[in-house]
């Protein structure tokens, strides 16, 4: 909060009434579902009144009235002076708030509930929802969660609150609307660091003298085809077991003679597996790129099933941090074996200028095999106040601080280009890290990505790289799914948190990937007018414009912030 901002208190009628940055209830049950087995001492008793306090002031609502609201439209006397401040259409929203239905079951949340990043996220929401007694209901909540999920009526909002086992849930008003002051003051950040990029842009693609007429659409195939190899993986040194799917590119035309085709890796992230970026894979092979595709098998989606099943206890082990770049230097080792023996691979792949692209953690994974090197004083820093921040990224990149002390040297030289896709950097990189950075990079943001959230881990940190040849694109309203694409591994995920036109954001990603790649590792200089904002800005549409900028520094970025941004806060209405 700046230093003479002043929070003016509004009466409870007002803290009901406030709803610009409203607490999405379903937003953080799935939440929990989505971070991470022993189930909790069952309570006979459940919750019968929601006691909504502010300072000295208290009202209280049963939860029989909010039952009776939900399931048939009745207000009852106890709810009636809050509904008269919403809307139709807001009325709607909250019964459909109170019965929409999670699809998940006891073990999965209860596995969870019980890993160090719910404990961190619980504690949090325990601040806010209460227990009858007013002590932090961190542990009543995991226990409604759970009983819910077992309940033949599921997982809803309404059946939490019948399943919280004391007999009142206190919502603590005046902490909750501290919590939305501070997720609006980020996201108002947020939205003005990604105006200044998009005036930025603009401006470039003003002074701009590219003709983009003549310019083929790089979105659409190319004339290669491609054949897939599967390759089963074995580091005796580590101990660790891996798949990795090969695309061959094959030459249309019959007399060009065959030569080793340039290599690109693709990481997938926390969670995911090879299948998420087969669009893109496909893409680059389709214009004569070989591409190469492993399973991280320690932070892939066989890892979260295990998770869910009881079989594992994170959704990633502080040793991925490691071992998913140790598994891209072993693959590029492998393939080069297999280059020199192998009939299939004999003279088909060229591993001298490699390119990278990753996403999420395996942004991370393309951005300490470029160059960048984990920042262990800034990392125990960040952590050390993670109970300030609301960046839910530091939930992993914090437990990468029970990596034994080392100077961990994860760069691999092969590697010339990187694209990095909602990297997770600001605190297990840094600015120190991310300096150490020589090679061309572009960085590929979400402005809607709540999981690593554009400003702190793209946007600030796109001013700590230093090497001359770097891009920044901005998608807005991008999540950090929306370059995903489905598999038949995935959770399933509302709209709300995927994101709008899942299709035409791949779209930009084979765009984006196919310029970048086609001019530092396939040489070609016809890529060149694509690293542009005039093409950026052409591509696209108006549900996730895009915004590119080649520079930024930390002073205009910062001056920006400040001549921008306003502390959120609530006043009383006159």
């Amino acid at each position: 909060m700046a230093e003479n901002s002043v929070v003016k208190r509004p009466n409870l009628h007002q803290v009901i009434h406030y709803t610009r940055k409203p607490l999405n209830w379903v937003g953080i049950l799935l939440g929990f579902c989505l971070l991470p087995t022993v189930a909790p001492t069952l309570d006979a008793s459940a919750a019968e009144r929601v006691y909504l306090s502010y300072d000295i002031l208290e009202r209280s609502i049963s939860v029989d009235s909010l039952a009776a609201y939900a399931q048939q439209g009745r207000i009852k006397d106890d709810l009636a002076p809050y509904i008269q401040y919403a809307k139709p259409e807001q009325q709607a929203q909250l019964r459909n708030l109170l019965l929409r239905r999670l699809d998940v079951g006891p073990v999965p949340i209860s596995q969870f509930l019980y890993t160090p990043q719910a404990e961190i996220l619980l504690q949090r929401l325990g601040q806010v929802i209460k227990t009858d007694s007013g002590q932090t209901g961190y542990r009543a909540i995991r226990s409604a969660l759970i009983l819910a999920s077992a309940d033949r009526d599921g997982l809803t909002l309404l059946n939490v609150l019948r399943k919280f086992p004391t007999p009142g849930v206190r919502i603590d008003l005046a902490r909750g609307l501290e919590i939305a002051n501070e997720l609006s003051t980020i996201f108002d950040r947020t939205e003005k660091a990604v105006a200044f990029i998009s005036q930025q842009s603009t401006a470039a693609v003003a002074s701009s003298s590219i003709n983009l007429s003549q310019l083929p659409d790089l979105q659409q195939r190319g004339s290669f085809t491609w054949r897939k190899e599967t390759l089963k993986l074995n580091d005796t040194s580590r101990n660790r077991q891996f798949l990795a799917d090969i695309y061959l590119p094959i030459s249309s035309g019959v007399q060009q003679p065959q030569t080793p085709a340039k290599l690109i890796v693709i990481s997938h992230g926390l969670g995911s597996d090879r299948q998420t970026f087969v669009y893109l894979a496909e893409h680059l092979a389709s214009y004569g790129f070989a591409v190469a595709v492993p399973e991280h098998p320690g932070s892939n989606a066989q890892q979260l099933q295990d998770l869910l099943s009881g079989k594992a206890n994170e959704v990633a082990e502080p040793s991925e941090f490691i071992n998913r770049p140790l598994d891209i230097k072993f693959l590029l080792n492998e393939l080069t074996l297999r280059s020199q023996f192998n009939p299939a691979f004999k003279g088909k792949i060229n591993l001298r200028e490699v390119g990278i692209i990753g996403q999420s953690f395996g942004g991370y994974t393309a951005l300490v095999l470029a160059g960048a090197t984990i920042n262990l004083p800034k990392l125990q820093k960040d952590c050390a106040a993670i109970d300030n921040s609301w960046n839910t990224s530091l939930l992993l990149q914090c437990r990468a601080l029970s990596l034994p002390l080392s100077q961990y040297n994860l760069r691999d030289e092969r590697i010339k280009a990187a694209i990095a896709i909602n990297p997770i950097t600001s605190s297990i990189l840094g600015p120190d890290g991310l300096s150490k950075i020589k090679i061309p990079v572009m960085f590929v943001s979400g402005s809607a990505d709540t999981v690593a959230p554009a400003l702190d881990e793209q946007i600030q940190p796109f001013t700590w790289l230093t090497t001359p040849n770097k891009y920044l694109v901005v998608m807005k309203n991008g999540t950090h799914f929306s370059t995903l694409a489905p598999t038949e591994s995935d959770l399933p995920l509302p709209e709300s948190v995927l994101g709008p036109d899942l299709a035409l954001a791949r779209s930009y990603t084979k765009a984006f990937g196919l310029a970048f790649f086609g001019f530092y590792i396939g040489n070609r200089p016809q890529y060149q007018p694509y690293l542009s904002a005039s093409y950026v800005e052409s591509i696209g549409r108006e549900r996730l414009p895009l915004s590119f900028v080649r520079s930024l520094s930390q002073i205009d970025l910062k001056a920006a912030l400040q001549r921008s941004t306003t502390q959120a806060t609530i006043s009383p209405k006159p």
